[in-house]
């Protein structure tokens, strides 16, 4: 299955440092795909995530993967502060809370894991959701989202 990928550059990241590619941190944009894109591309929201996936599985890329992207905010992973410097950032378009990913945006996200999982050796304990690394803070993905999304990841990468 390949889904369609468009560029979208947004202007909310840092070049340097390199950013270090340890993971992936997934988000929910809580706006559907098109007003999504116009917050992650106008300066003055200063967010972004490197992939936004929406609900018929099309992928915009935002920031290139060698950047930091705003995403994270005040987060904490694995002992480490400042997810943004080593997590890449996928947000799916919508709300998890209010309706379930698609089919489409969990096979579009694993899609664009494949080549990343090989590249950078990623495990599942490499893998985690906003409301995990910012508690009491974010609350995306919903549980039951963030389970599924686990799941296909470990049964595309681990079991597959």
């Amino acid at each position: 299955m390949y889904f369609r990928e468009i560029t979208h550059h947004s202007p909310n990241f840092a070049a340097a440092p390199a950013h270090e590619r340890l993971g992936v941190c997934f988000h929910h944009s809580v706006l559907d795909f098109d007003a999504a894109l116009a917050r992650l591309t106008d300066p003055a929201s200063e967010v972004s995530y490197h992939c936004l996936i929406a609900p018929d599985g099309t992928r915009a890329t935002l920031v290139a993967d060698k950047h930091i992207a705003w995403h994270a905010g005040v987060s904490t992973f694995l002992g480490r502060t400042r997810c943004n410097d080593f997590l890449l950032g996928v947000a799916f378009a919508g709300d998890t809370h209010a309706a379930p990913l698609t089919t489409e945006q969990i096979a579009s996200a694993l899609e664009w894991l494949a080549p990343r999982w090989a590249a950078h050796g990623w495990t599942p304990a490499c893998m985690t959701d906003h409301r995990s690394i910012a508690p009491g803070r974010k609350d995306d993905l919903a549980p039951t989202e963030w389970s599924r999304l686990l799941a296909a990841i470990v049964g595309k990468f681990v079991n597959g």
